[in-house]
């Protein structure tokens, strides 16, 4: 039995992203598929392989 697995994130689209806060680059979190600002201290969230560079559905990171 095979389960549905999530689209993968494209690793190339970090070209061409940059937070939406900072403007700065950005790195991938694939254990928690999560686009990551550390500068801004926020973790933006992929769904079905398209990031999400939403602030507000971004996470705060500790």
């Amino acid at each position: 039995m095979t389960t549905p697995e999530a689209p993968l994130f494209d690793r190339r689209m970090l070209e061409a992203l940059v937070c939406p806060l900072t403007q700065t680059t950005l790195s991938y979190d694939s254990e928690k598929h999560e686009l990551i600002s550390k500068r801004a201290r926020l973790a933006f969230p992929i769904r079905d392989g398209i990031p999400v560079m939403l602030i507000d559905e971004a996470r705060e990171l500790d």
